[in-house]
């Protein structure tokens, strides 16, 4: 520790940044794998992971070797030039994901921007002039204005108008709403869906991952562009290295993000059928998407899951999780669903004050999204002893909210 800078704290001064979130009261200096310190060296065990960004733990050696190796040599040219990280991180993202093309990108946002932007040209291609894509309630794939518009949350949505037009929504899961649509709306172009809604509440799908077997014939049928969104459900985190590899399908646009740099800021729109092509030079772009550093990380993120068997670790140690909070909080009115590392524990009550306890009580880190559901998005490479440390932390918690 005696040659780690850790960040000045300055709690007596006052704070200059914009109020956009609802800060809890505590700060972490360092990370080792599934454990955050504070600067006291309390450990708290992290079953969030920064909301399913560092899937290979915190302060992984490699990658910080690479970032380290890779900041010392060469951090960014621009895009004007040939970048090799960029070429390699590409061949190897293609390699897990089965597409063709892939745009480097900084955020999921951007990426899913990437995506609309796809779907717009494609249906300009096709002679639409007003081009429209299905997106589904209780959605999220973004905060800039058009993937703002794309969410199915009107909370979020609140203040913004006008919203950026174009968008169809249905049920998620409803593959009769999206038969009806084609039936009213000729200038449909694409569908945009999670196969697992995050920030919904870890939703699956009534009839699980066949929908997305369902949504591929229809688009199929209609000559739409399939897309989706795995910015959170990418990179290993259901066990595969994305989602939608659970079916024998494959999209025609492909997102992700969050898990791809381990911590570090970038992400990729992908493609592959149909809309291979369809962003020609001066379409699109970006100043910092795919820099020489970004892209190492990348690769490195990538060459460390192929390598380690971490996606079949994170499917196994997942379901163990399942199981045992399936198991251990039986008979009280909870549904616990999820695929791998994405975890999701339906309570019959509002439970957003279990995010302050169990952070007080038990020294662990967890979610609540859609008011009631506890998000768990443990690291990748999580052993079997960890998870069972997550479970005697977590259970008690949640038994004893409940009986109160």
């Amino acid at each position: 520790m005696s040659n780690i800078t850790l960040a000045p704290v300055q709690t007596d001064q006052p704070s200059h940044l914009m109020a956009t979130y609802g800060r809890q009261p505590i700060s972490f200096v360092r990370g080792q794998g599934s454990y955050l310190y504070t600067e006291d060296g309390t450990a708290y065990l992290d079953a969030l992971t920064g909301i399913a960004v560092c899937g290979l733990g915190h302060a992984h050696p490699v990658i910080a070797q690479a970032i380290a190796e890779q900041a010392q040599t060469l951090v960014h040219t621009s895009n004007l030039f040939e970048i090799p990280w960029q070429t390699a991180a590409a061949q190897k993202l293609a390699e897990v994901s089965g597409m063709e093309e892939i745009f480097f990108s900084n955020s999921g946002a951007e990426s899913n921007e990437g995506a609309i932007k796809i779907a717009r040209k494609y249906g300009h291609q096709q002679g639409i002039q007003l081009p429209k894509i299905i997106v589904a309630e209780h959605s999220f794939h973004g905060r800039t204005l058009a993937t703002l518009s794309a969410t199915g949350n009107t909370k979020v949505q609140e203040g913004f108008a006008p919203l950026v037009e174009g968008f169809l929504r249905v049920p998620f899961g409803d593959i009769e709403a999206i038969q009806e649509l084609a039936l009213a709306h000729p200038d449909i172009v694409a569908i945009l869906v999670e196969p697992i809604q995050g920030e919904g509440g870890v939703n699956t799908a009534p009839q699980g991952f066949s929908y997305l077997e369902e949504i591929r014939q229809i688009c199929n049928q209609h000559q739409w562009l399939m897309m989706l969104d795995e910015v959170q459900t990418g990179n290993g985190r259901t066990g595969k290295f994305f989602a939608y590899q659970h079916t024998n399908i494959v999209p025609d646009v492909l997102t992700t993000a969050k898990g791809l740099g381990n911590g570090f800021p970038i992400g990729a729109v992908m493609t592959q059928g149909r809309a291979v092509g369809v962003l020609q030079a001066g379409n699109h772009g970006s100043t910092y998407g795919g820099t020489a550093l970004g892209s190492r990380v990348v690769y490195t993120v990538l060459d460390i899951l192929q390598k380690e068997n971490i996606v079949e670790n994170a499917g196994k140690i997942g379901q163990y999780i399942v199981d045992q909070l399936r198991s251990q909080l039986s008979g009280l009115n909870v549904t616990v669903r999820g695929f791998g590392m994405m975890i999701g524990i339906e309570l019959p009550k509002a439970c957003g004050a279990l995010v302050n306890i169990a952070r007080e009580q038990k020294q662990l880190i967890i979610n609540v999204t859609a008011g009631n559901v506890v998000r768990l998005l443990p690291a990748l490479n999580m052993t079997q002893e960890q998870a069972d440390d997550l479970i005697q932390r977590l259970v008690p918690l949640i038994k004893d909210f409940l009986h109160n």
